[in-house]
């Protein structure tokens, strides 16, 4: 939907014209890249979080990590997608590709070839270099730090709107935790889908161009609205998703401080 709106009327269309033509395989295409993305991602965004949280709390002078304000949060998770940045961009834009390929096949009026995502990464490197295996790193970055500044500033200034007197953050439960986590992948998607459509299109193009160019053609061209094509389901997999991963996040940072402390 983000990188051929043109082919799709919406949702509902979109899949069951995948499920029709290419099966269940079809919907689960570039699901190990993906597995990878965020696997890879989340590891690193996390842990460069924790030491950016404690870079910030110099900085600012606060004395524990806890202490942070919303703002300051915010601000550490901005720094930390710099990192997290550097390891995404190659599963994605392996993960955007395999996604396209039939779509990128209809408009070029061929058949779509059958190709798994390891295949795929050696024909980039072969054809492009490892520097094709960056293509779209500077929208990467346009994208995922503003966004994790809202991404950890939602999710902080929600688990403090909803924490009880009396009791910290910590202590707000597996519901509230939930909430709260799915509320900051929401807020995270809205500010950044703009770059995201721009980074999609520039990967499964392997365009050179700038993400600036690619967001003012794809304005004049279609319209300010086509920068949210495919919102309604990325917001419908993130609430439940970024809600498990602060879950599994909290519930796992606590247990190692148990075991640690």
């Amino acid at each position: 939907m983000q990188t051929f709106p043109s082919l799709y009327k919406g949702m509902g269309q979109c899949f069951t014209h995948t499920l029709r033509r290419d099966g269940v395989r079809g919907l689960y295409a570039g699901t190990v890249p993906a597995l990878a993305a965020n696997i890879a991602e989340n590891s690193v965004l996390f842990a460069c979080y924790g030491v950016c949280q404690k870079a910030v709390a110099w900085v600012t002078g606060a004395k524990r990590v806890e202490d942070l304000s919303t703002l300051s949060n915010a601000t550490a998770g901005f720094f930390a997608a710099f990192f997290s940045s550097l390891t995404l961009c190659p599963t994605e834009l392996v993960k955007c590709r395999l996604q396209a390929m039939r779509e990128l096949a209809l408009t070029e009026k061929r058949e779509p070839e059958r190709i798994g995502p390891w295949k795929l990464t050696r024909q980039i490197l072969r054809q492009e270099g490892v520097a094709g295996l960056f293509r779209g790193l500077t929208s990467t970055f346009a994208r995922e730090m503003p966004g994790y500044f809202f991404f950890f500033g939602g999710y902080e200034a929600s688990r403090a709107l909803l924490t009880p007197p009396g009791k910290t953050k910590e202590e707000i439960g597996f519901t509230r935790t939930l909430f709260c986590g799915g509320v900051a992948g929401v807020v995270l998607w809205v500010a950044i889908f703009p770059a995201d459509v721009a980074k999609s299109r520039i990967q499964v193009a392997g365009s050179k161009e700038t993400m600036r160019k690619v967001v003012l053609d794809i304005v004049r061209k279609e319209g300010f609205l086509a920068l949210y094509n495919g919102l309604g389901p990325t917001v419908l997999r993130t609430f439940p998703a970024t809600g498990a991963l602060f879950v599994a996040y909290e519930g796992t940072k606590q247990m190692l401080h148990s075991v640690m402390d």
